[in-house]
């Protein structure tokens, strides 16, 4: 059995997984066609690009990580929130669509990662 410690760095390392995703997403938002006519776009990739920073230094400090995390999901979810009301406005197509998929997959599962966490750290005290 995972001590409380290694179990905390294990979630790290899934929210870094998860991370990575986004920041696909930022790319591909980045360098769409898209971004001139709608400067929206820019708000999901900065939101994106702020949490994914703000996490990556924290990575060597679980507890750290998890306090940032609970700092800056309520932001990234409504950023992809309002990704979810302007992409049927932006785009149709495939690429739109499963990006929203990701961003929503991504935040749900930071948010369920992030509960274990705490009653994880709540163990270890």
């Amino acid at each position: 059995m995972s001590s409380p410690e290694e179990q905390l760095q294990k979630y790290v390392q899934h929210c870094q997984d998860l991370m990575a995703h986004a920041w696909v997403v930022r790319a591909f938002l980045r360098h769409a066609d898209e971004i001139e006519n709608f400067p929206e776009l820019t708000n999901t990739c900065r939101a994106i690009f702020d949490i994914a920073r703000a996490l990556e230094t924290r990575v060597d400090d679980p507890l750290g990580y998890f306090k940032m995390l609970n700092k800056k999901l309520g932001k990234f979810r409504v950023a992809v929130e309002q990704f979810a009301g302007d992409v049927p406005e932006i785009s149709t197509h495939t690429n739109y669509i499963q990006s929203l998929i990701s961003l929503r997959a991504c935040a749900r599962e930071l948010e369920v990662t992030l509960n274990s966490a705490r009653t994880v750290a709540q163990t270890a005290k």
